[in-house]
């Protein structure tokens, strides 16, 4: 009888912010070191950094500039999507706004797959984002995981993170990995896999 091993997942990382020493950044960062540690995912950081702001005249003969070509792959081939999503004037970042537009186009890359979200920030930890991304989903046929919630207060004592953004509190990437795995347990029940035996 052969061995049984868990079905492996794609994950595409996207954070909302294109400052390097953004937090929500590290978060994405410290998400690839957790993932390194769990059994049946991969994880992709989808930056979003060199991505022009929409505009259908850089449609060209169906096809999109390199960098939205590159972008849209990525999140093709995911099978699943961890948002790091700032909070701005109560609202999602414009860069990522700009992202889900650009991977919507023509055959929305979205579609029909599992996604969760964090965000770090002051106040509400950037909570308020978190619901409006979870609006712009349901256009995208975006399926978010309910629990568990994260939303880092990343300006409250004990410090979350270094000066370089990184995420050095050991509870918040507890936290985080919980997150992961709800991702990848309802990524796995929404494609209907488990386990594969393998001989």
């Amino acid at each position: 009888m052969g061995s049984v091993k868990p079905a492996v997942i794609r994950i595409a990382g996207i954070s909302g912010s294109l400052r390097r020493g953004s937090y929500n950044r590290g978060l994405i960062r410290s998400a690839i070191e957790i993932c390194n540690s769990i059994k049946g995912v991969e994880f992709v950081d989808a930056d979003i950094t060199a991505l022009p702001l929409l505009n259908t005249d850089l449609e060209v003969d169906g096809k999109f500039p390199a960098p939205v070509e590159e972008f849209r792959q990525k999140i093709a081939s995911a099978d699943a999507f961890l948002f790091a999503s700032p909070e701005y004037n109560y609202s999602i970042a414009g860069p990522l706004k700009n992202a889900i537009d650009w991977a919507s186009r023509g055959q929305n890359c979205f579609a029909d797959k599992a996604a969760a979200v964090v965000s770090a920030g002051g106040g509400f930890g950037g909570g308020r984002s978190q619901y409006h991304l979870r609006q712009v989903g349901v256009f995208l046929d975006l399926h978010f995981i309910n629990k568990p919630e994260l939303f880092v207060q990343a300006f409250s004592p004990p410090p979350k993170f270094d000066s370089d953004g990184n995420l050095i509190d050991a509870n918040v990437k507890e936290r985080l990995k919980q997150v992961i795995l709800s991702l990848q347990g309802f990524t796995l029940r929404l494609k209907g896999e488990g386990a594969v035996a393998v001989e």
